[in-house]
């Protein structure tokens, strides 16, 4: 990930959770210096904002994220806690068994790490005109491929952290389907999962529906454009 992209995605990851454009400031910009200086890998900042939002969101508020400083707290307590596993992943190999509960074994995380990359790199490829979701596709690629080398690198394995890397770059790649799939496709989906659940709506409350239309439609539009799940539920 070269120095220019450190930034810019950042900028794009902070902007997509807010859900409204917004110009950064000179002091955001200073505070993505200080991260890129003090070696803050940008899938750990990412996973930052990530919580960050999600956090803001469990708890609604009248006001609103302006400015990437919110995330700052957040964005260093991952870095250090990234930090902190690293220095203990020699102690935890010496006979500490329980220390990691994952079903997965490594090898089969790095495996469906770098399947997923490069499916999504050979769907970048070869779509054509390039768009929003081409260049989401290879944004995501350039992450997996990050994660996979700090993994590599003797990084410790934290498959919560790393479900929540994953689930940030799934929604990118969800909000970038909706870009580009056209009113009259996304309108026939649509109509397709209301099809679908007719028989079951009046025994359904409405949050469970919306969200299982929402589940379904994202499904029908993964099917579509033939994008991956980057979920550890799918190693």
């Amino acid at each position: 990930m070269n120095y220019f992209n450190y930034f810019t995605e950042i900028e794009d990851t902070f902007v997509r959770r807010r859900g409204k454009h917004l110009f950064l400031s000179p002091m955001d910009w200073a505070l993505m210096e200080t991260w890129k200086q003090q070696g803050i890998p940008l899938h750990i900042v990412l996973r930052g904002i990530e919580k960050s939002f999600d956090s803001f969101e469990a708890k609604p508020r009248k006001r609103t994220v302006k400015s990437l400083l919110y995330c700052q707290e957040e964005v260093e307590a991952q870095y250090e806690e990234w930090q902190e596993a690293r220095v203990g992943a020699s102690a935890a190999a010496n006979g500490n068994a329980d220390a990691d509960k994952t079903p997965f074994s490594q090898e089969a995380i790095s495996e469906h790490l770098q399947r997923s990359r490069e499916s999504l790199a050979q769907l970048a490829a070869v779509r054509r005109p390039e768009d929003d979701l081409s260049e989401a596709m290879t944004r995501a690629a350039a992450l997996l491929a990050e994660i996979e080398q700090d993994l590599n690198a003797g990084a410790p394995l934290d498959t919560r952290k790393l479900e929540d890397s994953l689930g940030g770059l799934e929604r990118m790649l969800n909000d970038s389907m909706f870009i580009v799939a056209s009113a009259a496709d996304l309108e026939a989906q649509k109509e397709a999962v209301k099809n679908q659940l007719k028989p079951y709506r009046n025994h359904m409350e409405p949050s469970i529906y919306n969200q299982t239309f929402n589940n379904l439609l994202l499904k029908r539009l993964r099917e579509q454009f033939a994008i991956p799940r980057l979920s550890l539920f799918y190693v």
